[in-house]
């Protein structure tokens, strides 16, 4: 994608219409756009015609109504066309997220003037594989989770670096995520956070007993394989969607991904960072944690 960006004016809006008034609001959207000199047409996330043209590259930018839930799916609808993507916020959480619901008539002509930039997230490929043969293959823009199923016993998983093993855990699963994830389960897991574009790939255990409790952060290259050791019953998940069952020594094989997803940004990378402290300061848990009081 060009590193100067140019106007846009063919843009999807797509809301996901589990959320009150969104569609309204993706109709209130298009006609603004329209009536700025753009070409906007608006639906569900979940209209099947519409995700048709997106994939096909009918549309210069997509612009998501919904919250981080919703940028996922429209992430992963994105991506593979190289479909940039805004998000408008009417969900209930956002870092991914760039526009709020009050000011989006403020910030929307700037795709008009191409007065904005492009932020690029670097995505994983997991491939699930049993007994040496691949089963599924995933496309990951947060994290793929290996993890123990609805027996509460931990699992024990093993991490290989290019064929050389790098740590054992006996713990409640394994999260390998992107700089994007990190401010996701990975985050809740106590993992660090990293800068939205950074290009390296993180190992974060959840709950570890008697093992490895640190965070591992791996370079863009690396090619991990996460074996699942278990007598009882493991899942994989990717991006929280419907998780897989897994067995004792099935492997899921991560790598950085070929394709990427492109973000419209209209602020300053500094953003993130107001942005971060912003939530953690309305999180009543991370006040607790940081004033050692309680409300």
């Amino acid at each position: 994608m060009s590193q100067t960006p140019q106007p846009l004016h063919k843009i999807a809006i797509l809301a996901n219409p589990l959320i009150d008034d969104a569609l309204v609001l993706a109709d209130d959207v298009a006609a603004f756009l329209n009536a700025e000199g753009g070409e906007a047409t608006a639906g569900s996330l979940y209209d099947a015609d519409l995700r048709q043209a997106i994939s096909s590259r009918q549309f210069d930018a997509l612009i998501a109504l919904g919250g981080d839930g919703t940028m996922l799916r429209a992430g992963h609808l994105c991506a593979p066309a190289g479909v940039p993507l805004l998000g408008i916020n009417v969900g209930h959480f956002g870092f991914l997220v760039e526009v709020k619901r009050e000011n989006w008539r403020e910030s929307l002509p700037n795709l008009l003037s191409g007065d904005f930039r492009y932020e690029e997230r670097m995505m994983i490929l997991a491939r699930c594989s049993r007994q040496g043969h691949v089963d599924a293959s995933f496309d990951v823009i947060n994290d793929v989770v290996v993890a123990r199923g609805q027996h509460v016993r931990p699992i024990e998983v093993e991490a290989d670096l290019e064929g050389a093993r790098i740590a054992r855990y006996n713990a409640d699963g394994l999260i390998a995520a992107t700089a994007t994830g990190s401010t996701a389960y990975a985050l809740a897991a106590g993992g660090p956070i990293l800068p939205p574009e950074l290009r390296n790939i993180l190992l974060m255990p959840v709950a570890p007993h008697l093992s490895v409790d640190r965070a591992v952060v791996l370079a863009e290259g690396a090619s991990i394989c996460i074996t699942v050791r278990t007598e009882h019953e493991a899942v994989v998940s990717v991006d929280g969607q419907d998780s897989l069952a897994m067995v004792s020594g099935d492997c899921v094989q991560v790598t950085a991904n070929e394709q990427s997803l492109h973000m419209i940004r209209f602020q300053d990378p500094g953003y993130f960072y107001r942005n971060l402290t912003a939530y953690m300061e309305h999180n009543p848990l991370f006040s607790i944690k940081t004033n050692g009081q309680s409300n």
